[in-house]
């Protein structure tokens, strides 16, 4: 499933949808009508009821095959909607993972680690699907990083390789937009990753039973439709589960926690000539299996 966050004009509260046959689901209307039960408000709280929520969203897949007039009610096209990033707020900061691809670390000039290379983001600078990257005052080098991102769906502590995907809701994209001056300047990475709008999520969750196998999914990053990043993520140093258990060591991972898993060569900095972020860059990062995020750069 394809479940996203999203606005409906004129209204301020964020709905849960499905994309559908090419349309939206409003799942809280659908859910009421199919079940006559309430589905929780936020997706957060939707992964909190861990696999009930989701298991009676796959069942009501069929009753919106069969209630085609009730359907039609409680769905959007996609110029009715404004998609947020699929947890709009997360309640920790987002963990990422740096040179977690040998091509990258290689074109960083960095040795290849020996342990997950480990930083965050903060939840302010969650952006969604079209909201403009912002360019800040105080950098000039502002670089681009498309990355897989999967979606902690249950609470758990010291997790073993073995039963690590069991605590994964699903999937998205994540763009690590970086600072590169600022990252240099302070001698460690949060400054320069942690920015408003630095973190571009979406646009949607896509559940983890529609993607068996995490480590083979074509990955790439167009900016004004160029080819800058292309790779797959069969090429991660650190896999998922390798991932999880050393994020978990006596550490507490919660629903909606959200780990961006590291990006391949083709950045920015690392070009000749350099190629950062300028007013008017649109950005299209790609999975397969996820979809298209796209961002505009703006002052």
């Amino acid at each position: 499933m394809k479940l996203m966050s999203l606005k409906v004009e004129n209204e301020n509260k964020i709905r849960l949808g499905l994309l559908s046959e090419g349309r939206i689901i409003d799942l809280n209307k659908a859910y009421s009508l199919a079940l006559k039960e309430y589905l929780p408000s936020d997706m957060i709280s939707l992964l909190e009821s861990e696999e009930a929520g989701l298991v009676k969203i796959k069942k009501m897949e069929n009753w919106l095959k069969e209630e085609r007039e009730d359907v039609q009610r409680i769905t959007f096209d996609f110029n009715e909607v404004k998609i947020q990033a699929p947890i709009p707020r997360t309640r920790k900061n987002i963990i990422c993972l740096g040179l977690n691809y040998i091509d990258h670390a290689n074109e960083t000039g960095s040795p290849i680690p020996q342990n997950p290379v480990l930083f965050t983001k903060p939840p302010t600078a969650i952006i969604g699907m079209d909201d403009p990257i912002i360019l800040p005052r105080c950098s000039e080098k502002i670089d681009y990083e498309v990355e897989l991102a999967f979606i902690f769906g249950k609470r758990g502590k010291n997790i073993n390789e073995e039963e690590a995907y069991d605590y994964i809701a699903g999937y998205t994209i994540l763009v690590d937009v970086t600072a590169r001056d600022l990252q240099r300047k302070h001698l460690q990475w949060f400054k320069g990753k942690s920015l408003d709008t630095f973190a571009p999520i979406g646009p949607y969750l896509v559940t983890k039973d529609e993607i068996p196998n995490p480590h083979n999914l074509e990955l790439m990053m167009k900016i004004n439709g160029n080819i800058m990043q292309k790779s797959n993520t069969k090429n991660m140093i650190f896999k998922i589960p390798t991932l999880i258990k050393i994020i978990s060591m006596d550490m507490t991972v919660e629903p909606g926690d959200i780990v961006a898993t590291g990006t391949p060569a083709g950045v920015g900095y690392t070009r000749k000539p350099p190629v950062y972020l300028k007013q008017g860059d649109v950005l299209e990062a790609s999975i397969e299996g996820i979809g298209t995020l796209r961002n505009k750069v703006t002052l």
